[in-house]
């Protein structure tokens, strides 16, 4: 919000792309930046795209949109710089206007000059406004990422690009409102590893019930939100290889792989599009592309690991999609969900990745806050001949002078073995001469007091601290 309030100090007015994974909140950013700021707000999204509707339905919509918000005229726009040139005569300069163009894609939908025309409008018309922040937004990063942000046309123009990411475990809490000071913490984990930082998924959540009744009735319900919006978010805005990445999806499911790993599981060679798929995905907000440097040469390593870092996907794709029918049958009306096949391996998995996602909240505590992190990625070393060689740290930080490795355990019980583990991780991890090496846990269970009283563990870091308790 700071650097979206900054650009009101500025004289001209402001081109603000706006990108994130569908549910994240974009909109309702955009809005609370224009509440905040004391200023007009003009939103106008557009319409899903449908069979046989044709750019003249997209600019019918774009010109009632306009006319209940304006008073404009409501008559369909010739085309789109038409449709553009009427938003302009709407805009005023003596007070801040901030407009949104929503779902931007789906605007530009059978119109494939509709970013040169908003080019043309930009430079001609809305420039005349230094009081104007005007901002696109869609939940199709891809689109927007190759239409206006990787268009050469657009280059010098854009003042700011936005990503909303998944809220911090900080935020996740409050919808729990002060709910959250008499629930076991076990509790509130179980219901962000199914809907993870997505606001709206978690408006959803009812404190008054438990954590397997908001799961059954958020996922084991037909109809119910989380029963559907994967099937809406894949088919509408997370890409245009729909069966590839769908595909790549399930093959991280169990864990993050090279992009040669993933065309080895899907049965595909590698090339370009699986690794198109991927970039989509990554864009999409769904996989993150793990790159980190190498221990021992402080270069790029030299294999990325995709990781599936948003845990509704895994848990709908491990869970909901294979019982949509039983679902829809109302065959999880009862029953505990942990009978589920593999739940608790799940749940760890989505633990893990809750940490990885919010490494920004460790620095404090491990003492980095104030370093320059050059790399704080999970981290695998291939095994030679032989996997039991292999190394796979959950959390790696690196420093210019220091590493640091980080354990991620939920368990009900978490004894010794958690120090033999990380030290024999300690000890395969190859690294430069001057580096030093230091050790954290971030945990979830009953700690047993012999790994605190054993002291090697350099901080050991509960869950809850990350989530602010």
């Amino acid at each position: 919000m700071a650097d979206m309030l900054a650009l009101w100090h500025k004289c001209v007015p402001s081109f603000v792309t706006c990108r994130g994974r569908r549910r994240i909140g974009k909109s309702t950013l955009i809005e609370r930046f224009a509440m905040r700021s004391g200023a007009r707000f003009i939103k106008i999204e557009g319409l899903r795209p449908k069979a046989k509707m044709t750019a003249q339905d997209e600019l019918a919509n774009f010109a009632d949109q306009l006319a209940v918000q304006t008073g404009a005229e409501s008559t369909v726009p010739q085309n789109w710089l038409s449709a553009f040139v009427r938003l302009e005569r709407e805009l005023k300069d003596k007070g801040r206007t901030v407009v949104l163009l929503d779902e931007v894609s789906w605007m530009a939908h059978g119109a494939p000059t509709f970013a040169g025309t908003l080019k043309i409008a930009w430079d001609n018309y809305f420039k005349k406004h230094p009081k104007l922040v005007f901002v696109v937004c869609g939940s199709v990063s891809t689109w927007i990422k190759e239409n206006i942000i990787e268009e050469g046309s657009f280059y010098g123009r854009r003042s700011l690009d936005i990503v909303v990411p998944e809220l911090p475990l900080s935020e996740c809490v409050k919808f729990w409102g002060r709910a959250v000071e008499r629930i076991d913490i076990r509790e509130i984990i179980d219901i962000l590893s199914v809907t993870g930082g997505v606001p709206r998924y978690l408006e959803e959540i009812d404190p008054g019930i438990s954590a397997n009744e908001n799961i059954r009735r958020l996922c084991f319900r037909p109809k119910a939100i989380l029963r559907e919006d994967f099937d809406e978010m894949f088919r509408d805005v997370i890409t245009h290889l729909p069966t590839l990445t769908a595909s790549i999806i399930r093959a991280l499911v169990d864990g993050s792989l090279s992009s040669t790993e993933v065309a080895k599981r899907i049965g595909k060679t590698k090339g370009g599009n699986v690794t198109a798929a991927l970039d989509q995905l990554v864009e999409a907000g769904m996989v993150s592309e793990d790159v980190g440097k190498n221990p021992v040469t402080g270069e790029e390593a030299r294999m990325k690991l995709y990781r599936l870092k948003d845990n509704y996907c895994r848990f709908y794709l491990k869970y909901i999609e294979p019982e949509k029918d039983a679902i829809d049958k109302g065959a999880y009306a009862l029953g505990s969900l942990e009978q589920l096949d593999g739940w608790q391996s799940v749940l760890g998995l989505a633990f893990e990745n809750m940490v990885v996602n919010n490494t920004a909240r460790l620095l404090e505590p491990l003492g980095l806050a104030s370093s320059l992190v050059v790399s704080a990625t999970p981290y695998r070393k291939a095994g030679r001949g032989d996997s039991r060689n292999g190394l796979q740290i959950d959390l790696l930080l690196q420093t210019r002078r220091s590493v640091c490795l980080v354990e991620i355990k939920r368990q009900r019980e978490i004894g010794r073995e958690v120090i033999d583990e990380m030290a024999e991780k300690v000890r395969r991890l190859p690294r430069r001469d001057g580096v030093s090496v230091r050790t954290a846990l971030v945990y979830e269970g009953h700690l047993a007091p012999i790994v605190e009283a054993d002291g090697y563990f350099d901080v050991i870091i509960p869950f809850r601290r990350l989530m602010g308790l």
